[in-house]
């Protein structure tokens, strides 16, 4: 199966998230007979790094988008965490402060993209201002409704620059994240992820679910393509995102820069060394 085509949401389309599975896997695979192809890709993923590293001629952005509990930072632990952290960063979009608050609402973005070379994974991201300050009422609709245009032009604009802009919803369905919830009450490792909004936000499902389907639908190009990645299975979703993710990488057909010196004179520098000359 062609996870790259499969969970594309293909430009123009109108998404209706009901009607995706978010308990979707590939046939009959699970997480046992997955976990050597995900080696396979986690090992790919940093090769690609390096190359993106060295060349310098592009960048990757992934923005990750989820309801609570929906994986995102377990997709940054088990699909960006094979990484070199020398060139990856991690941006949370947690809520912004009084600085950011002061400013446009991409404001925050543009200081935190990735520089040439570079893989930057913003851990929610600049669509939370047509997500939960559209539900939460925290701007007017006439604020938030103009953001979409403003988004499409930000991201063709990271495009043009050589950046790679991969976005990722993570679906999950309303039993799955009432399951998670119930771990995070059992598990006193994870107890501390637990706030007050969490089933606040689960009485407005459907105004996210909206809100997320216009994010969808509005603002995915095949510049900066949006994928809906089923995530009830947390090894299905690490699986399909990092299946993505090198498949994009690969289509740029990176290759190691040129050396910048005379390698016959190091060369010969190096044989007059060992030779203690």
């Amino acid at each position: 199966m062609d996870y790259q085509e499969c969970f594309f949401v293909k430009p123009g389309s109108r998404v209706k998230l009901k009607d995706i599975d978010p308990g979707f896997k590939d046939g009959n695979k699970d997480a046992g007979s997955e976990a050597t192809e995900m080696d396979r890709y986690r090992q790919r993923l940093r090769e690609l790094q390096e190359l993106l590293s060295a060349g310098k001629q592009h960048s990757l952005l992934i923005c990750l988008q989820a309801l609570d509990t929906g994986g995102k930072d377990g997709t940054i632990d088990h699909v960006m965490g094979s990484m070199n952290p020398q060139g990856c960063r991690v941006k949370a979009f947690r809520e912004p402060t009084p600085e950011e608050a002061a400013h446009d609402f991409l404001w925050r973005a543009h200081r935190a993209v990735p520089a040439a070379g570079e893989v930057v994974v913003f851990n929610r991201s600049y669509y939370e201002g047509v997500l939960v300050e559209r539900v939460r009422k925290l701007v007017p609709e006439s604020t938030w409704s103009k953001r979409y245009a403003l988004i499409d032009a930000f991201e063709q604009g990271l495009a043009a620059q050589g950046t790679l802009v991969l976005k990722f919803f993570l679906h999950i369905s309303k039993q799955e994240q009432l399951k998670r919830f119930k771990d995070r009450l059992d598990d006193h490792t994870k107890q501390w992820k637990i706030s007050e909004s969490d089933y606040a936000d689960r009485k407005c499902w459907d105004e996210y679910m909206a809100a997320y389907e216009d994010a969808l639908s509005r603002c995915s190009t095949v510049q900066a393509p949006w994928y809906v990645i089923p995530a009830d299975h947390k090894w299905f979703r690490n699986l399909a995102v990092a299946r993505i993710v090198v498949q994009h990488l690969e289509v740029l057909k990176m290759s190691y820069p040129t050396p910048s010196v005379d390698l016959g004179r190091v060369r010969a520098e190096y044989e007059a060394a060992k030779a203690g000359r």
